[in-house]
């Protein structure tokens, strides 16, 4: 089950009237690329159609990634108590179910069963925030720095929060960043959309899967 995603026609038009085309990166340097997989894991995936659905073209953009020399980086929730915050914001029952969602043992295996990880090739994280890239919070940035990455692909779950927080942090970073839209899920299309029109707005680009996989593919 894939989102119905859209950019308003408005967006692309004030783009195109600002620096003269659609999208903000043309092309690709692969060996500089990182694809970001954030918190696709069973607490997640496992009860949310759009989740299971984004798999497929997950697995695509990183085996192909992973072809041309590009680095795939699974991110997952650390393992932590619940917070006082947590607990005053969700309720105590919920609060414990969101600080044990990350599950136990090392991140491969603590992801969604369909993925195509690949332990001996790939990046993996913990965060103890809702961003990737929070200072302080996951060592994701540091470990793309030793690898020269400048762009990054933003895929998983949920859209609208930690994949959005991921997003605008990397760009703060300076990153070339870009969403891809058919490769995030949130619970309604209206919250992915939403975080869509934001991310193209302000803060990085937004392409499917099928126009990164040419970016990937061709050489300009």
């Amino acid at each position: 089950m894939l989102h119905d995603w859209r950019i308003d026609p408005r967006e692309y038009q004030r783009h195109e009237q600002r620096r003269g085309r659609r999208h903000a990166y043309e092309h690709l340097d692969p060996t500089a690329t990182a694809l970001i997989v954030v918190d696709m894991i069973p607490f997640f995936v496992d009860h949310n159609p759009y989740a299971a659905g984004i798999i497929a073209n997950i697995n695509t953009v990183a085996r192909t990634l992973r072809r041309v020399g590009g680095v795939v980086a699974w991110v997952v929730p650390a393992h932590q108590p619940a917070t006082t915050h947590m607990v005053d914001f969700y309720g105590p029952e919920i609060a414990e179910r969101y600080a044990s969602s990350a599950g136990t043992g090392p991140i491969p295996i603590r992801l969604a069963t369909a993925l195509d990880a690949d332990p001996a090739a790939d990046l993996y994280a913990e965060k103890t925030a809702p961003s990737a890239f929070f200072t302080g919070r996951c060592d994701l940035h540091d470990q793309l720095a030793t690898r020269a990455i400048a762009t990054v692909l933003i895929a998983g779950t949920v859209a609208n929060v930690c994949c959005e927080s991921t997003a605008r942090d990397a760009a703060t970073l300076g990153y070339r960043t870009i969403m891809i839209a058919d490769a995030n899920a949130a619970a309604r299309d209206a919250d992915l959309n939403a975080t869509l029109h934001i991310i193209y707005r302000s803060f990085g680009d937004v392409r499917p899967s099928g126009e990164i996989l040419t970016l990937l593919t061709d050489r300009p």
